[in-house]
């Protein structure tokens, strides 16, 4: 897996997994635009921007901001070929009869329009040079069923397969590949202080979920179209 001059975009990169993926990729040789809702944040995490690192603070929200990261990203390295979409968030407790506006907006929001302002930003560049990876973040929960006190989650979560699907269904005769990956619970310290009595061991290691992002995102899945890929942990 060769991102040798590739220039990878990934979203909530100051984040747990966010570092880890853009340690995958830096690691194999990519060039870095690094998106995250403070600029505060990225710098603590990474500094700079550098001549193959570009930082920038943007609120996905808006499609203003995911456009101007395509925009910046396109004029410092040419071109972009690789989207990550991990901006995401989760929350649960209310029954789904209970659920209030806000906390439903707050689940579609973090997790299915931020990267449907990201992939309208990026996906036409891709498609105008034919060629593109752009893989998603879902959750191995919300492909199987739903649970009690995680509607609102669940659904915003199923939605990114479907959008996945549906892009790569639009996207692959246009030379650009789309995929997700499906975590379960992620080994981070949040996780392990909310869970004490859970064994982390069990649990799926950020740099284990980036190498299969970053699969994904190579030249050796260019025959994976739509796939919803289980990240499981260890058994």
């Amino acid at each position: 897996m060769d991102f040798n001059e590739r220039v990878v975009i990934v979203t909530g990169a100051a984040g747990n997994l966010g570092r880890a993926v853009a340690a995958a990729f830096r690691d194999r040789g990519a060039r870095l635009v690094l998106v995250d809702l403070q600029r505060d944040r990225l710098q603590a995490e990474y500094g700079g921007d550098d001549d193959r690192m570009l930082l920038r603070a943007a609120n996905l929200l808006e499609q203003e901001d995911a456009s101007r990261v395509a925009r910046d990203a396109a004029e410092r390295f040419g071109r972009i070929d690789v989207l990550c979409n991990l901006a995401g968030g989760f929350t649960m407790g209310e029954a789904v009869h209970e659920t209030s506006d806000r906390t439903w907006n707050s689940m579609f929001d973090i997790n299915a329009r931020t990267l449907l302002h990201a992939v309208r930003a990026v996906a036409p560049g891709m498609i105008e040079r034919g060629y593109g990876k752009i893989v998603n973040v879902g959750a191995f929960s919300a492909a199987l069923r739903g649970q009690a006190k995680m509607g609102a989650y669940l659904a915003a979560k199923s939605t990114v397969i479907r959008l996945t699907e549906s892009m790569a269904a639009e996207l692959r005769d246009k030379g650009v590949n789309v995929n997700c990956v499906l975590p379960t619970t992620l080994d981070t310290p949040q996780n392990r202080s909310a869970m004490p009595n859970a064994d982390p061991a069990r649990w799926v290691a950020p740099r284990d979920l980036a190498n299969v992002i970053a699969f994904l995102a190579s030249d050796d899945a260019r025959a994976v179209h739509g796939a919803a890929v289980p990240v499981t942990g260890l058994s």
